[in-house]
């Protein structure tokens, strides 16, 4: 028999993982991220059970502890002193790699609030009620920022099309 924490909590540790990822582009940043998170939830795993929606509060402390990440890395070292560092990439064709670079791209023009409501429909696939509750918007305001990602989408890809020509 599995405990609550195993059954519910544990499951989300590669989604966790994704997101945290998507947000730091740090595998070492998003693994402590995850690890936060998951000590935080193992304390409050009593109150998480009796919890409405237990995903969503992991979510969103996630997301707190990405944010916190940020603010103490900031805090550490001055922008002007930072050293670009090289990460070891997992070895992929080139027009996979080509693709990727195209749809990071793509996110990183988005608006925030879209991006968010892109990644965590389409790459983690959250219900419309998951992220609204997540970002503490509507489930409405979900739909309009998802629809204007989508055709945003649709417009970069025609661009691309049409560069490549």
């Amino acid at each position: 028999m599995s405990t609550f924490f195993e059954a519910t909590i544990w499951p989300l540790r590669n989604k966790l993982y994704r997101m945290a990822y998507l947000r730091t582009k740090d595998r070492d940043a998003a693994n402590d991220a995850v690890q936060e998170v998951f000590s935080k939830a193992w304390v409050h795993r009593h109150s998480l059970e009796r919890m409405e929606n237990p995903v969503g509060w992991t979510v969103k402390t996630l997301k707190n502890q990405v944010l916190q990440q940020f603010r103490t890395k900031s805090r550490m070292e001055p922008l002007g002193n930072q050293e670009e560092t090289v990460q070891e990439e997992p070895v992929e064709s080139q027009e996979d790699s080509q693709s990727v670079k195209l749809v990071f791209r793509f996110l990183d023009d988005l608006p925030a609030k879209q991006r968010e409501v892109f990644e965590l429909r389409e790459v983690e696939g959250l219900t419309y009620e998951e992220i609204a509750g997540y970002l503490e918007i509507s489930p409405e305001q979900v739909k309009v920022n998802l629809h204007r990602a989508r055709k945003k989408l649709r417009e970069f890809l025609m661009k691309c099309k049409n560069d490549e020509r």
